[in-house]
């Protein structure tokens, strides 16, 4: 491993880490957040989710937008974008922004991952690749395990909004080592960003997290946490999951005792005759 390869290791492996550290570091300041900013579990479920939402929506397109636009210049995008939402969350005043910089922050840091996993495959080749590989992946992975000790200590000690704040300096570090990566020209060939295919896997994952979160406050009956499911419950028949064909297709004996089962609720009452333990058929 020469010099420049050792460089791209660590500028991969610092801004993974970053992006996978948010997702476990913040877990133990929770309480501490709904002490000072309130808003009770709905804040706690939100400021959780609401980053891994975001970062699961658009990873899907992140390695297109890599491609498209540089994977070093989208990594130094993304990295730029997160230091900022970081500072948002450590600044904020109040609950709703603290989410909303958690949906950015959400976004920023999918644009990391693929970008440095590329930028570490184009880097080796052979054997030294999957050698690369495996580091990049057991360092991103102690990510997990650090965060609760090390939210947990930095809660105790400074506070909680310093777990937000420690993100510039290792992001500050990555960029610095960003400085020595080289960003091989796009293709001349740019592959088709699917913006439309994005947008709507967003918004499939955000609606039945949104229906989750929001129901105890809302209601189940409100059309916020109906929408998201009343059209698939109200308007199609039940599909089988293993062939994917309607259930009365798939199964006739659905079919079968879903008829008997209407006959049984909608048979008169004046076929009930009163026993004297009770009514029966």
């Amino acid at each position: 491993m020469d010099s420049r390869q050792r460089w791209v290791l660590v500028a991969t492996v610092l801004a993974s880490f970053v992006a996978f550290l948010d997702g476990s570091i913040i877990n133990v300041a929770l309480p501490a957040i709904v002490r000072e900013l309130g808003g009770g579990v709905v804040t706690t479920q939100w400021v959780i989710d609401g980053y891994l939402l975001t970062l699961g929506s658009l990873i899907l397109l992140a390695g297109s937008i890599s491609d498209t636009f540089g994977r070093v210049r989208v990594l130094v995008a993304g990295l730029i974008g997160f230091g900022v939402a970081s500072l948002a969350c450590a600044l904020a005043p109040t609950a709703e922004i603290l989410i909303a910089a958690r949906l950015v922050q959400g976004l920023t840091g999918a644009l990391l991952v693929p970008s440095s996993l590329a930028i570490l495959m184009g880097a080796f080749s052979g054997p030294a690749q999957s050698t690369a590989i495996g580091r990049w992946t057991a360092w991103t992975g102690t990510a997990f395990v650090a965060g609760p000790v090390l939210g947990g200590a930095i809660v105790d000690l400074i506070g909680w909004r310093w777990v937000f704040a420690i993100n510039v300096l290792p992001i500050a570090a990555t960029l610095i080592a960003a400085r020595r990566l080289e960003d091989p020209r796009p293709p001349g060939d740019r592959p088709r960003l699917d913006a439309v295919g994005a947008v709507l896997g967003a918004l499939g994952l955000a609606g039945p997290v949104f229906a989750l979160i929001e129901q105890g406050r809302l209601g189940w009956s409100s059309p916020p946490s109906t929408c998201p499911s009343s059209s698939a419950s109200s308007r199609s028949p039940p599909i089988c999951s293993g062939s994917g064909v309607p259930l009365t297709r798939c199964c006739p004996s659905a079919s079968s005792r879903s008829a008997t089962s209407a006959g049984a609720t909608s048979r008169p009452r004046s076929s009930m005759r009163r026993s004297r333990w009770g009514p029966s058929w």
